[in-house]
């Protein structure tokens, strides 16, 4: 593909066949199991490789199979469950809506107390930030309203 130098396409009728390569692993999807066979002989005989069969996991996305209902989904619970446990936020509790839209950020709302003022010390918000950022790019596109918030707030409090 023009756009990504790591991403093949080939299609013949109405099969496709899609590579993608990252460093050196290479990830194969089609709609041909005999285009995707095909495929990994000419590899095998042309490069040394080793077949590790379906990819459970690429770049810490999570991929789900059904295979009776032909259904294929992508998540990063996972990721997102270890990034909270980094940054001892693993105790939040999920929200429908994560910020009142209401909600007016100000210096008012800062920690005030000692205790609060440690709390917040511990968790590293560009870090955090930059996490689930990673994530939203990738799969989680909802969370994508509370990360542009907190990132203004930051750079411009009060």
């Amino acid at each position: 593909m023009e756009e990504d130098h790591c991403v093949y396409l080939k299609h013949s009728n109405n099969n496709f066949i899609i590579l993608s390569l990252y460093v050196d692993d290479i990830l194969i999807a089609g709609n041909s199991k005999e285009m995707i066979d095909t495929t990994k002989r000419w590899l095998s005989s042309n490069f040394e490789m080793k077949d590790m069969g379906e990819a459970n996991y690429v770049l810490s996305v999570k991929i789900i199979r059904d295979h009776a209902k032909k259904l294929l989904g992508l998540t990063q619970e996972t990721y997102i469950k270890k990034t909270f446990e980094r940054y001892h936020m693993q105790d939040n509790k999920p929200m429908d809506t994560a910020v009142d839209k209401s909600l007016k950020l100000s210096l008012n709302i800062c920690p005030k107390t000692l205790e609060e003022k440690e709390k917040m010390f511990k968790v590293l918000y560009i870090s955090v930030i930059g996490s689930l950022m990673y994530a939203m790019m990738r799969t989680r596109l909802d969370i994508c309203y509370v990360i542009g918030l907190v990132s203004r707030y930051q750079s411009n409090p009060g």
